[in-house]
Formats: structure tokens, C-alpha cells, sequence
């Protein structure tokens, strides 16, 4: 497999990426063309209505599945000709994943759902306890190692699955719908976490939603609607373009 860094590329780098799903011979195209390309420590937001290929995107960029057709260069390695073994180790080391759901289990600990990522990687129960442990004092929950999940509000469950997603030191952290099972103020939280996670480690963030106010948080927008790219530029002019886009829809409406 190519080396996991590669200086002067993009973090991720995608051309002409379409998508489509089989059932017998009927085909249904998800994404026509997608073009994008991702700087090493770019903060973006994927805004697009359900039906619109975002989670087919992320899906692809996550490396959970493959494009149709098209290329796809993650930290300069080709995607597609990668084994399944070969893309496990992709997910584990380079790609760190926030759901909306935490996906946290029950079962453990804290500090034991955090360290997972490093224990699959083969790395000793003491030192992925230590880094484990590291990675929760980042989100200011180090003193709640020991409960386990149902012990914790829904804010605190989230921050504990952005520190798994981060222990392994991945470039890439991709965030699907974050915020989607929490309040207005816990959302604003996580958020301002993302935010500043961005800033201080230069992680890249790619987080897909459909909510502007949580796109805010980022530097860039990408909207996505019927599987094609319709904006790519500044998340501040881009949001300002879609709310009046809403308000002469609801004009013409009425």
C-alpha cells in the first residue's frame, strides 16, 4: 500500500465520481460527477436535503463504500485499488468517524470505548488506556472514564465518540449529523469543540449536514442536491445564497 502521507496533495482528492446503485438491471445513479478536493486542515460542511447524495458521499469518502466510477486519492493513495483489508486499515488510522447516533457500547467503559480503536490496531491495553485517557481530558471528560454510556447525557456521549474518533491521530475526521440527537445549546457545544479541534491540531473536518446554522461552524460549504455539487466556496456567502434561495421559494409559494 502507497505511504499514508504525501506532502504538497490534497488530504482528499475526488474526480468524477458517480455512484449508482443495482437491483437485477435497474440501475439508480446517487452521484453524477462529484468533483472535490480537500486541503489538509480545511474545515467543510456537506449541506444537502435528504435524497441528495451527501451520505452516499460520505460514505465513499469514509471509505464504507466504493464509487461507481471515477477516482478517488486519499492522502494520495488510490482508494479504489485497495483490498477490503487494505481499506480497514484506511477507516482505523487515517479516518477518524462522529455519528449521530455515538454508536458507543454499552458494555464498556469510557475509557475502554475511546481506546477501541488502538486495541484493533494492536496497540497494548496500557498504552491505549493512557492515550484514551489523554484524548478525554481534550473534551474535558477524563473524570468520567469509569462510567459507561448510560451513565452519561447525550452531549457527554458524543464528546466521548469524538475522542474514539480521535485517539488513533487520524488527519481526517468526518462528522455525519453530529448534532442531530441533541439539544440547541449541547448541539452549540459540540460544535464550538469541532470548531476549535480545527484550529488547534489542524485536523481536517468534513462534516455533512442538513442544518445551516451547524454548517455555520465551518470555513467551507459544499451543497449537494440530486447527487451534483451546486455550490463549493465560502460557508458565510454560500449560506446567505441558500436563505434567500428558501425565502423566494416561499414567496413563490405563497
Amino acid at each position: 500500500m502507497a505511504p499514508l502521507l504525501v506532502g504538497g496533495q490534497p488530504l482528499i482528492d475526488i474526480r468524477a465520481v458517480r455512484k449508482s446503485y443495482f437491483s437485477g438491471s435497474v440501475e439508480t445513479p446517487v452521484l453524477h460527477g462529484i468533483d472535490l478536493q480537500v486541503p489538509r486542515g480545511d474545515f467543510l460542511a456537506v449541506m444537502g436535503q435528504s435524497g441528495s447524495g451527501k451520505s452516499t458521499l460520505m460514505n465513499i469518502l469514509g471509505c464504507l463504500d466504493l464509487a461507481t466510477d471515477g477516482s478517488y486519492l486519499l492522502n494520495g493513495v488510490d482508494v479504489r485499488s485497495l483490498s477490503r483489508a487494505e481499506l480497514a486499515v484506511i477507516r482505523n488510522r487515517t479516518i477518524g468517524f462522529v455519528f449521530q447516533s455515538f454508536n458507543l457500547i454499552k458494555r464498556m467503559s469510557v475509557a475502554e470505548n475511546v481506546a477501541l480503536p488502538l486495541i484493533y490496531a494492536g496497540v497494548s491495553r496500557g498504552k491505549a488506556q493512557a492515550k484514551a485517557l489523554a484524548e478525554l481530558e481534550k473534551v474535558g471528560l477524563k473524570e468520567l472514564a469509569k462510567r459507561t454510556p448510560s451513565q452519561l447525557s447525550g452531549g457527554q456521549q458524543q464528546r466521548v465518540a469524538i475522542a474514539r474518533a480521535l485517539v488513533a491521530d487520524p488527519p481526517l475526521l468526518l462528522a455525519d449529523e453530529p448534532t442531530g440527537n441533541l439539544d440547541t445549546q449541547t448541539s452549540v457545544d459540540i460544535m464550538r469543540s469541532l470548531q476549535r479541534l480545527n484550529e488547534e491540531t489542524g485536523i481536517t473536518i468534513l462534516l455533512v449536514t442538513h442544518e445551516p446554522d451547524v454548517a455555520a461552524y465551518a470555513r467551507r460549504l459544499v451543497r449537494v442536491s440530486d447527487g451534483r455539487v451546486l455550490y463549493d466556496g465560502p460557508a458565510a456567502p454560500g449560506l446567505e445564497q441558500l436563505a434567500a434561495s428558501h425565502a423566494q421559494q416561499m414567496l413563490a409559494a405563497s
